[in-house]
């Protein structure tokens, strides 16, 4: 998302005959097809939306006056998301994944709403926060449904089926979204989407209430290492990691806010944001985790180190492309188009039961594949180098990332106790944003230490290359840095 020994993993109170006797039945077989492609349908709108919003957001913010909290409408999103998958886990390991699915969904389109009518930047930021939160229950809620409903053989599959349900939205998404936002205005971006959640629903939720629903209860003996037991399915939920969760939430807002302001008074939220991220951190991951201690806290690990590498460095490229090389914003998003592709790709490369055995060295090439293609980027800023370099390398790191996180979720799972899948998701889904947050951050900090906070404005030269391209490799080369630090961690997969 290791070369383990298959276990039984369908953790449903009372299988149906029908999941008991599966057979070689796939993911679209008649047993699995409705919930299939109604948790797949659920990651396209998600997709289509981070795609999609993207475009729109300039447009927005300068209609509503808020260039200066820009950044915010970002953040908000991020930081509420690392609340609402904390509460996810204890959600579905107590309840079920119903619920907490079907909330997501609804704050996700309420979020929606809220800022496709925002009057004011505040609402349009409020209403990313209410998105994020969504956002943060759904994605969690979707690893526990697969955990419960899917045979461990079957995980690989609908995994690479996430992965897969990015590759149109990649393309489609940007082109959609600027052609509404120029014909009907940038409202009915974040309008339009929530109209289509009601298909995913009517699908997906009668499948889940089916073969997802209730607190597990079972004997198997855990083979994870989370930072505390898990209480048992009927205990309430537990009020600490609650309160961890919005220290996470909060402290990782803070470094955001820190970061982009690098004057001496941002010491002080910035020394709050620690204070408030190192205990949270340390006691909802998995005890561990950040020595990359053998197995669960490894995957976990990886993960975020994956995730953070990558998704800081693509962040920057299109800015580079067009302040450096003289793209326009179309063909600077198009020279990553291929990337869901190959993405995809990787996914499916690592769902074919031939390589299970190799699971571990794949995830090896994976993230030296990353590496690799982090590593090219600064070639771009060199003028008689094709630009077209970086379409090249980033289609060869989208299929490492392929490889890579949809092998970590199926490893994930594959040690997590029935009753422990809600609270290790969400460490999972933590790691990979709050590695998000603070890598994001502090590339946005060295690229504005080094001139890059003034790229866009800067007078380029008689080659069309603006002043700052140091800023860039202040951004690239430290994340392939993590890239490789990543692809040691692989090696730390497999428990003894």
């Amino acid at each position: 998302m290791a070369d383990l020994e298959p276990r039984d993993t369908d953790v449903t109170q009372t299988p149906a005959p029908s999941v008991v006797a599966l057979g070689e039945e796939g993911v679209l077989s008649r047993s699995y097809r409705g919930l299939s492609i109604g948790i797949v349908s659920v990651v396209l709108l998600i997709a289509f939306e981070a795609m999609a919003v993207g475009t729109a957001m300039p447009v927005a913010a300068r209609e509503l006056d808020g260039i200066s909290v820009y950044g915010f409408a970002f953040s908000a999103y991020f930081t509420t998301s690392l609340f609402g998958m904390v509460l996810a886990g204890q959600w579905a390991d107590r309840r079920g994944p119903l619920g907490a699915l079907a909330a997501g969904i609804g704050g996700f389109a309420a979020g929606l709403v809220l800022s496709g009518t925002a009057g004011a930047m505040w609402l349009f930021v409020l209403g990313r926060a209410v998105q994020g939160l969504g956002g943060g229950l759904v994605i969690v809620a979707l690893y526990v449904v697969v955990g419960r409903a899917y045979p461990e053989r079957l995980r690989p599959a609908i995994m690479a089926a996430f992965a897969a349900s990015w590759v149109v939205p990649s393309i489609v998404g940007p082109l959609a979204s600027g052609a509404v936002t120029e014909q009907l205005g940038w409202r009915w971006v974040f309008l339009g989407i929530p109209a289509l959640v009601v298909l995913p629903l009517a699908l997906a939720l009668p499948q889940i209430r089916r073969r997802a629903s209730g607190p597990v209860t079972s004997t198997s003996t855990s083979t994870s290492t989370s930072a505390e037991a898990s209480p048992p399915a009927s205990a309430s939920v537990d009020r600490r990691r609650i309160r961890l969760a919005f220290g996470i939430s909060l402290g990782a807002g803070l470094l955001q806010y820190a970061a982009q302001d690098l004057r001496w008074f941002s010491l002080v939220p910035a020394a709050a944001g620690v204070g408030l991220l190192v205990p949270a951190v340390l006691g909802l991951l998995p005890r561990g985790t950040y020595r990359a201690v053998r197995g669960l806290p490894s995957v976990v690990l990886l993960r975020g180190v994956a995730a953070g590498a990558f998704v800081s460095a693509e962040s920057f490229v299109p800015l580079m492309l067009v302040t450096q090389r003289g793209l326009s914003p179309t063909l600077a998003g198009f020279s990553l188009a291929a990337g869901g592709g190959t993405w995809a790709l990787g996914s499916w490369v690592q769902a074919r039961a031939a390589v299970e055995p190799y699971r571990e060295r794949l995830m090896t090439v994976g993230m030296l594949l990353v590496a690799a293609a982090i590593t090219t980027l600064p070639f771009a800023l060199i003028e008689s180098v094709p630009v077209g370099i970086v379409a090249v390398a980033w289609a060869f790191g989208c299929f490492g990332m392929g490889l890579v996180i949809s092998s970590t979720s199926v490893l994930l799972l594959h040690l997590s106790a029935p009753e422990e899948a809600g609270t290790n998701s969400a460490a999972l889904q933590m790691s990979d944003g709050l590695s998000n947050a603070l890598l994001l951050a502090a590339g946005g900090a060295a690229f504005a230490a080094l001139g890059g906070g003034t790229v866009a404005h800067t007078t380029t030269t008689a080659t069309g290359a603006a002043s700052h391209p140091a800023a860039f490799v202040a951004v690239f080369l430290p994340m392939a840095g993590v890239a490789l630090v990543g692809a040691w961690v692989t090696t730390r997969l497999r428990e003894r």
